[in-house]
């Protein structure tokens, strides 16, 4: 009778435990199929891990390297990983039994006026030694130790992905400034062309007002725009130290190195076409980290719901110890010292003032919010997708129409300088072609580099690079 009623009462407890299912489903967003080319795009079928390789730039491949290896972002989130690592073990130990060696020894005196006094042949003084080996156990009936493992393995993931958000998020800051910071130098040498052409044109200026073939108005026009070219000058230098030191920090390099340093420069070819995927399915961008750890942290707030939930049934604990005790250390280790005990207890929660409840409902309300971020992160994705190659297209347009205009101006400076010299007209004409050109020509830099870092953009939205070997291209 009393094994029917425990084997009852074992089936009671555990078969509540075999029935609890996933009760979470991930949001499944509505995806577009791909994206599709647009008129006089190139395309690519794959695009390694190292992307930027493809710019074919030896130095940006070097300090691409540095970045990886010395950055203080990507050091920190790889600590994190190690953190989330450790909890992830601090957490799945729980699961098992904690055994614990412990020994004691006393020595005590007792008092023989006391209101219990000594028994009759009871010595005044007596010893104690003990040793015990004790032992603690929860069993994981409701699955709450599971589930709290599984929120830890779901968070130490998430690190994970937040650490290779950092990694994407540092290459593509240090390949946009890197060619933020060409594109500065190209400018920097054309501000210089001009300005030491304004320079020696003052020159002659002068030469012409001594022979009394020129004005004094002349030259003070002529050097107020050499004035404008000095203070674009200053300007431009100092925007290119700001990106010399904001570049040396992200490679990771030393103080001295950010005051003193100078970041090595190479060559990067022009970009003659757009560049975007080929035929890539739209689901690629759900590999992209941060949708990952997005996806990670949802996964982690399902788990905590139920561990949230099991706090409603019995908590059964089994603890015992096992060892032995004697007034003589002789004796410590021999049969009679022997000692054990043995417990099952049982805690079930009866009122707590819907503290269970209301933890429950927190729980959820936190699924909701990294519901809420899931979604916002992939449709964040698209956008940042979206915009890349509307980045690219305008800058491609901005670059042409610009370069018909520095034809344009070119022509219309050497006609001024033509009517000038003929006496036709005066000198603010030729200024004026030749501040329209300068502007053109730094336009025209900085529609080339906004084309670069659209490009960035893209690999950056696409959560860097892939092959055709893609598990999204061969579900596709």
């Amino acid at each position: 009778m009393r094994k029917s009623l425990c084997m009852a009462l074992l089936a009671t407890i555990l078969l509540p435990a075999c029935a609890t299912p996933n009760r979470h489903q991930s949001p499944a967003p509505a995806l577009p199929e791909a994206w599709s080319l647009v008129d006089g795009a190139s395309s690519s079928r794959s695009a390694g891990e190292a992307w930027w390789s493809l710019f074919q730039d030896p130095v940006l491949d070097s300090l691409v390297a540095d970045a990886l290896q010395q950055n203080h972002d990507l050091e920190i989130a790889a600590a994190r990983i190690l953190e989330a690592e450790a909890t992830l073990g601090i957490t799945d130990a729980d699961r098992y039994p904690v055994i614990t060696a412990n020994g004691t020894g006393s020595r005590s005196g007792l008092s023989k006026v006391s209101a219990t006094p000594l028994f009759g042949g009871m010595p005044r003084q007596q010893n104690s030694v003990r040793w015990s080996l004790d032992a603690s156990y929860e069993v994981d009936v409701w699955g709450k130790f599971r589930h709290a493992t599984a929120a830890s393995r779901a968070e130490l993931l998430a690190a994970q992905a937040a650490r290779d958000t950092v990694r994407l998020t540092l290459t593509a800051e240090v390949v946009q400034q890197y060619f933020n910071l060409l594109a500065l130098d190209a400018q920097v040498s054309v501000v210089e062309e001009v300005l030491q052409s304004r320079t020696d044109s003052i020159a002659l200026l002068r030469l012409r007002f001594e022979s009394g073939m020129g004005s004094e108005l002349e030259i003070r026009q002529a050097q107020a725009e050499q004035a404008a070219a000095k203070s674009q000058l200053a300007s431009a230098l100092k925007t290119q130290e700001t990106l010399e030191s904001a570049l040396a920090l992200l490679l990771g390099r030393s103080p001295r190195d950010v005051m003193q340093g100078r970041v090595e420069r190479g060559h990067v070819e022009p970009m003659q076409t757009l560049w975007v995927p080929d035929g890539l399915p739209s689901d690629l961008l759900l590999r992209r980290p941060d949708i990952r750890e997005a996806e990670q942290k949802l996964l982690a707030e399902d788990a905590k719901i139920e561990v949230a939930r099991t706090e409603f049934f019995p908590t059964i604990a089994l603890t015992g110890y096992l060892g032995a005790q004697s007034a003589t250390l002789a004796n410590l280790f021999t049969g009679p010292a022997g000692i054990f005990q043995f417990m099952l207890g049982l805690s079930q929660p009866l009122f707590n003032g819907n503290r269970l409840d209301f933890s429950v409902k927190a729980a959820e309300a936190r699924r909701t919010q990294a519901v809420a971020a899931y979604q916002k992160a992939v449709a964040n994705a698209f956008a940042d997708v979206r915009n890349a190659l509307n980045a690219q297209s305008a800058g491609r347009e901005v670059q042409t129409a610009e370069s018909e205009r520095i034809v344009a101006l070119t022509e219309a400076l050497r006609l001024a300088n033509v009517r000038h010299a003929a006496g036709i007209s005066g000198r603010l004409e030729v200024l004026d072609a030749d501040r329209q050109l300068l502007q053109a020509r730094l336009a025209s830099i900085a529609a080339e580099n906004e084309q670069r870092l659209a490009v960035v953009s893209l690999f950056k939205a696409l959560g860097g690079g892939w092959s055709p070997t893609e598990p999204a291209l061969s579900e596709k």
